[in-house]
Parts: structure tokens; sequence; C-alpha cells
């Protein structure tokens, strides 16, 4: 079955593309470039390697694009289930978190000029430039954390979508919601006792990967909703 007649396997290429990509800026780029507690380090780092940081801000402006592109082929496939809940993946799951992605593409390029010792920035001295790059990166940092109650309420609607859908096994549904509530308690974590994030972090694990058996699902299986009965608003209309 080809990928323009499934709507689930759209979806689910435009989903593996989103995790191809995030992992650059949110993963290689910091435990390449970055050293904790270190800005001096940090900020010679990202001078250093002025392309590898740029890609991981065109990766962050691309994860933006890609994901409403991805939240309108999950409308596509789940309208038909509820239309509510999909609009609602479609605002929390694409909008939102594009704006934020655009938002941490701004923060990166402060932390970058920072960094590079733009000719304006002459009358800070370098410790006080390196400061100022790394003030930008925790800024960024900050905003995932904040990001990351989004990442887990989109998946409450998607999952009930995905359970209720009965073109897709319900236990993706179950999975995906553990998921969210990891998010959500990430989220809090990070804020509210953040020395505990990782670890939070790392007993959750097993939550997340059931985003990867969704996109792993549509992309082999696919997923096509069963076509709307043209009889049913005649007989409707007809009692």
């Amino acid at each position: 079955m080809s990928s323009t007649r499934n709507p689930g396997r759209v979806a689910g290429l435009w989903y593996l593309l989103l995790a191809l990509l995030g992992p650059l800026r949110l993963v290689y780029i910091p435990n390449k470039l970055f050293v904790d507690g270190n800005a001096p380090a940090t900020a010679a780092n990202i001078a250093a390697h002025e392309r590898l940081f740029r890609l991981g801000v065109a990766s962050d402006l691309v994860c933006a694009v890609v994901l409403i592109f991805l939240v309108l082929a999950f409308y596509r496939l789940f309208e038909r289930v509820d239309r509510n809940l999909a609009v609602l993946v479609v605002i929390l799951g694409g909008v939102m978190p594009a704006v934020i992605y655009l938002v941490n593409a701004v923060s990166d390029l402060g932390a970058l000029t920072a960094a590079s010792g733009a000719d304006f920035l002459s009358a800070f001295d370098k410790p006080q430039r390196d400061a100022l790059a790394m003030l930008f990166l925790k800024l960024h940092g900050h905003q995932n954390t904040a990001a990351e109650i989004l990442w887990g309420v989109w998946l409450f609607p998607l999952a009930a979508l995905v359970y209720r859908s009965r073109f897709l096994p319900p236990f993706l549904g179950v999975w995906l919601a553990l998921g969210g509530l990891a998010y959500v308690v990430l989220s809090f974590t990070g804020v509210l006792a953040p020395q505990y994030q990782d670890k939070v972090f790392g007993y959750a694990q097993p939550a997340f990967f059931g985003e990867l058996a969704l996109i792993l699902w549509l992309v082999i299986k696919g997923a096509k909703p069963p076509a709307a009965n043209p009889a049913a608003p005649s007989a409707a209309g007809a009692t």
C-alpha cells in the first residue's frame, strides 16, 4: 500500500524525520561542545565548531516545520475518530512546540554571537562574553524544560485517538499516555527539583519508547481509517 493511499504511513514518515533530526541539537551537540559549569571552554568549543553549532540551529528550524506537517498528517488520520481531540493534537503537538523551537533557535544564535566575539560586544571582556554565551545556552535548556509539558500533554489526546481508532493497536495508546505522563513529571521535576531531573529521565525511559513504537508501526504497517459510510447520513435523514 503506497504512502499516498495510507495516511498513517505519511504521519509515520514525518514522525521518523522528526525523531532523526531532534537528537542533533538535543543530545549530540551538547555532548560534543558543552562543558558543564565551564563557560570559557563551552564558548571556545562553540567558536571552534561554528558550522556544527549552526547546523544544530538549522535542525531546530526544520523541526519546527516538520512538526506542523506531522500534526496535520495526524489530523487527517484521526479526524473521523474525534475531530476535537485531533484539533488538540494540532495545537498542543504542533503549533505551540513549533514556536518554542523558533525561540530556541534565537537563543542559540545569541550564544553563538557572544561566543564568536562580535565587534559590538567589544565593550565586554572575554569572561563576560563567555558568561553571556552560557546564559543563552541555559535559557535554551530552560525552554526545553518548559516545552516538556507540551511534549507530554499532546500525547494524551493522541493516545486517546490511537486507543479509540480501531485501526491501531490499543496498547500503543496506553504506552503513549504513559509517555505523556512521564514528560509532564519530568517537566515539573526540572522546575521544582532540577537536581533529580536526570534520575527521573532515566527511570522514565521505557515510557518514552511508546513514541518510537508508534513510529515503527506507522512506517512499517501504516494505518488507514475506514472509509466514511455514505449511506449513513441518508439513513439517518430517513428516520
